[in-house]
């Protein structure tokens, strides 16, 4: 059974107590409680630098708030235990608590809800004209790549190496493409896998009988007790040659992640999942490294042993090793010259310096705050009048569909697929009947008044890709913008989908024939673009979803929906249906 005894009863309290000490232990950071944030006080940052923004559920301290600071992470936006932080948490990070004049880089670890919220963060800060870039780490080989699928490797521990490395390029004065870059480029040199002895207990929930069974280990567990690749029963020096087989043979095409030839360099991190002592996890570190050099001819270049990414207090560890690639910068900025960089930072147990004590009895940071809908003007123009007409009689047909998409959605979902849409919908109906929303014939900032709302409106997995999308629509529209007045016609439009469409690729796996929205939106914006007509593009949406009845279901609550021969070529799918109706709207109203 998981330990089940805690010094906290209540998570809330926990979180909150347990991020506002990092401004105690590091006095260079400030809180902003209400948003659950940690960041750099502005007035030790240096100018001119690229701001490096991650985050996650909390449980995995010290990631990942305590890896804010100088040489490491700008800000951290944290969750509540094992939960990704809104999408509002992260945009209020990016935009309003850390200096992105010289660009931002939004770094979380791969999973569907960071990388959505996390992701919407990043459509918000581009779509405001601030120059952004994404990428969600995934180093975990216990999940191979069959399993893994479209959604591929988790991120765990060896992710902080990543972080330390962009880190310390940033405070270096590197550009954010080269902070991107090298980012990729690290991820694509590192493997990790973990192993643990039990399951945790989040404090404040009940215990259940969710347990590793005594005597057995399971090699590839996740940060949330996910499963890993099998259990075992075996003493340290196997369970370390399982876990080093999974990472480093290349004979093993479901994880051989990394290639390695003689003569390649790496460094090693070994990882406290959070309950293993030092003196457990010092033999670990000693074993590993054996293994390394008897079995693999490899002698790490560095070696780096300690809590970094924790699961409460699991009783387990991870392996990573990170290939030291030639990453093109030159001197001093070499990914082991990055890693040896200073870095103040509590997480990465680098000595905080007597100029940074200073700080502590500094007055509190006055926190600034930004309207997430306030957005500069653009010439991209359409008469409000039109909009209104055109959106109010697609939203509308939406609102009427809702008894239909809910039936749907009662059959091979979770049900609420169609109120959601309905909600969303009425919701930005109100918002063009308002006469004191002072809405404008400026098309970008229109568009974004409607983001707002569905932001704060539609929740759930489906709000969470509407607003990417729209978010990413806002800056397909702004791209286009000119110093003269352009009417905002089918090519405009065309293009703006097109580019959202992209961005919203890198956040979800979907494509068409997963049985998603996306076989709706995808021949829509497909056929605008091609034949530059509302009606046939609306059309191809239409005969999209009808696809969907036949298709088999690789994403979404429908994988886990059994009674197929109920449904399947009768039963399209919810998401793709209510969006194919309001495209249906649009063009009627044209």
């Amino acid at each position: 059974m998981p330990q089940t005894k805690h010094f906290f009863s209540d998570p809330t309290h926990l979180v909150q107590t347990a991020l506002n000490s990092l401004t105690l232990t590091n006095p260079s950071l400030a809180f902003d409680p209400q948003n659950k944030i940690i960041f750099r006080r502005p007035d030790v940052v240096k100018k001119g630098k690229v701001a490096i923004i991650s985050g996650g559920g909390s449980g995995h301290e010290p990631a990942f708030a305590g890896f804010v600071g100088q040489g490491l992470l700008d800000a951290s936006a944290a969750g509540t235990i094992f939960a990704s932080p809104s999408a509002e948490q992260i945009r209020i990070a990016a935009m309003e608590r850390v200096n992105n004049d010289q660009g931002l880089f939004i770094i979380p670890m791969n999973y569907t809800g960071d990388v959505l919220n996390f992701g919407m963060a990043a459509e918000k800060a581009r779509a405001a004209g601030i120059k952004t870039e994404f990428f969600a780490i995934n180093d975990d080989v216990g999940v191979g790549k069959k399993k893994g699928g479209k959604v591929g490797r988790r991120g765990i521990g060896g992710g902080i190496l990543i972080l330390k490395i962009v880190g310390a390029l940033a405070e270096a004065g590197g550009s954010l493409e080269d902070v991107y870059k090298t980012a990729q480029l690290a991820n694509d040199n590192l493997i990790s896998v973990g192993s643990s002895l039990e399951h945790v207990h989040v404090p404040g929930r009940e215990p259940s009988d969710d347990s590793v069974p005594e005597g057995e280990i399971e090699v590839g567990m996740g940060i949330h007790n996910e499963p890993g690749s099998h259990r075992v029963k075996a003493t340290l020096v196997e369970l370390i040659e399982t876990m080093l087989l999974q990472m480093l043979d290349h004979n093993d095409p479901d994880r051989a992640f990394v290639t390695r030839k003689p003569g390649d360099k790496f460094a090693l991190l070994i990882n406290n999942l959070g309950g293993v002592s030092t003196l457990e996890l010092s033999g670990i570190t000693d074993e590993v490294y054996r293994q390394l050099d008897q079995s693999y001819q490899i002698k790490p270049e560095r070696i780096v042993q300690g809590t970094f990414l924790t699961s409460l207090n699991g009783l387990g560890f991870s392996i990573s090793l990170l290939k030291l690639a030639d990453n093109g910068l030159g001197p001093g900025k070499s990914f082991l010259e990055l890693l040896d960089a200073p870095a103040e930072a509590v997480g990465w147990a680098a000595p905080i310096s007597t100029s940074t004590w200073g700080h502590l009895d500094s007055p509190p940071v006055e926190l600034k705050q930004v309207k997430a809908s306030e957005q500069p003007p653009s010439n991209i123009k359409l008469d409000i009048a039109t909009i209104k007409k055109v959106l109010s009689a697609a939203l509308e047909r939406v609102i009427k569909a809702e008894p239909q998409i809910t039936r749907y959605d009662t059959i091979v979902g979770d049900g609420d697929c169609g109120i959601g849409l309905k909600r969303g919908a009425e919701a930005v109906l109100a918002l063009f009947n308002n006469p004191s929303a002072n809405l404008t014939d400026d098309v970008v900032n229109t568009v974004n008044r409607v983001v707002t709302v569905v932001e704060n409106t539609m929740d759930g997995t489906s709000g969470a890709i509407y607003a990417i999308f729209l978010n990413a629509l806002v800056h397909g529209l702004r791209e286009q913008d000119t110093d003269s007045e352009t009417p905002a016609n089918v090519d405009i439009w065309g293009a703006a989908l097109k580019y959202s469409l992209t961005a919203l690729g890198k956040y979800t796996p979907a494509q068409p024939g997963d049985r998603t929205m996306i076989d709706a939106l995808v021949p829509f914006t497909q056929t605008l673009v091609d034949k530059r007509d509302v009606q046939a593009a609306a059309q191809a949406a239409e005969e999209g979803t009808e696809a969907t009845k036949h298709m088999k279901a690789s994403l979404g609550r429908t994988v886990y929906v059994g009674g197929e021969e109920e449904w399947v070529g009768k039963v399209p799918d919810p998401g793709a249906y209510g969006l194919s109706e309001f495209f249906n709207g649009l063009a009627s109203a044209l």
